[in-house]
């Protein structure tokens, strides 16, 4: 696979490991369980506020940053194809980044397993997603020359939102990120039609944000790809 793209930037959880982006949740449920799920999309402080329904204590929040520390070394495994994807885009020279939301212990632990080298991007100063700040970092950190060809990839609404408001090109992931939020196993022993409705559900929501290309997960993504090339290389624009 050639790589029709001048940089890529995954998020971590959800995209490249964590099928599912369960980290968050489990934190939130060990931490919380007489709680009622909330909204799962959004920093970790907004989801505790959500998930509590009043603002978190600082003690709550601390309690939260360490429980995420320690639940991500439980969801360190790749995602379907994953490994494939960025052992081929290190071949290439393609320059890859990584971000997340998730505090940098948290994220540093879930990247233990990532199978090549790939920058990692802690935008500690950055506004919170949908700002387009730390899609910007993370394109200076790999000395991107141009925005053209730059793609962000993430089954986060935020983050493709921030990719978009970027100027990025956007390939959203439906299965595994959050909007679905089922780890591996789980997703794959529903059934198939309990399966294609909550994908149907996060593709549509994915589409309406103006995201470029939607797919399952990361073993889908090359016919993503050469579709954005083509686009490219009719002139358009994201």
């Amino acid at each position: 696979m050639s790589s029709p793209c001048t940089a890529l930037i995954f998020q971590l959880s959800g995209c490249l490991v964590d099928f599912g982006a369960r980290t968050l949740p489990v934190a939130l449920q060990r931490l919380h369980p007489e709680c009622t799920p909330s909204n799962l999309v959004g920093t970790p402080q907004q989801t505790l506020d959500a998930w509590l329904g009043k603002p978190a204590s600082a003690a709550q929040l601390q309690a939260l940053q360490q429980t995420l520390s320690e639940v991500a070394g439980a969801h360190t495994k790749l995602t379907l194809g994953a490994a494939h994807l960025l052992q081929t885009l290190h071949a290439n020279g393609t320059p890859c980044a990584w971000l997340d939301d998730l505090p940098a212990d948290a994220s540093l632990r879930l990247a233990e397993m990532l199978p090549t080298p790939i920058e990692a991007v802690l935008a500690r100063q950055a506004r919170p997603w949908p700002a387009p700040d730390s899609c910007w970092q993370a394109l200076s950190q790999l000395e991107v020359e141009r925005l053209d060809g730059c793609i962000v990839v993430s089954g986060n609404p935020l983050l493709l939102q921030a990719g978009l408001n970027a100027g990025c090109w956007t390939i959203g992931l439906a299965a595994c990120g959050p909007l679905c939020g089922y780890a591996l196993a789980d997703w794959q022993a529903l059934g198939a039609s309990d399966q294609e409705h909550l994908r149907a559900e996060a593709t549509l929501q994915l589409y309406r944000l103006g995201v470029h290309s939607v797919i399952d997960h990361l073993g889908e993504i090359e016919a993503s790809l050469d579709d954005i090339g083509v686009r490219r290389g009719k002139g358009e624009k994201p």
